[in-house]
């Protein structure tokens, strides 16, 4: 599993013109699922995003996570974010997860967030044409990818 984290002062999401998730201060948190990802990369990067500190504290260094800002969580699937570009212009999608993969483990991954910050996650619509606004603070975009775990 791959993903993009943006800290964000607001963030929201619209399907077909009605917003469907809305948050202030927190994480937009971009989700893409690949192939052979399982249940254990999916705990693994919850639990990871939710122990991130990368809010400032009292001396204005990143030393606070989402739970200690009581912040707020929008996850969107993004099957894009396993877009190859080796060969030729087009991006290939090839180890982007089926849906039938993909929704279970997306599923898994917002239940686990819930459960680490012991509140409800926003989600975009899977599967959907989104519209996702936002207002980066900082700016701060983080990479984290399961594989790696770096």
């Amino acid at each position: 599993m791959r993903v993009v984290i943006q800290r964000v002062s607001v963030a929201s999401v619209k399907v077909d013109n009605d917003v469907i998730s809305e948050i202030g201060l927190g994480y937009l948190v971009l989700l893409g699922i690949e192939s052979d990802d399982t249940r254990e990369d999916s705990n693994w990067l919850a639990g990871k995003i939710a122990r991130l500190r990368i809010f400032s504290d009292g001396n204005d260094v990143m030393n606070k996570s989402i739970i200690d800002i009581n912040g707020e969580i929008i996850v969107v699937s993004q099957f894009t974010l396993y877009a190859s570009t080796k060969k030729g212009n087009r991006p290939s999608f090839i180890k982007a997860a089926s849906t039938e993969v993909a929704i279970p483990l997306y599923e898994n991954f917002v239940l686990q967030l819930e459960k680490e910050l012991g509140k409800k996650i926003q989600t975009g619509k899977f599967g959907a044409m989104m519209d996702v606004a936002l207002i980066n603070d900082g700016p701060v975009t983080i990479l984290i990818d399961s594989k790696k775990r770096e």
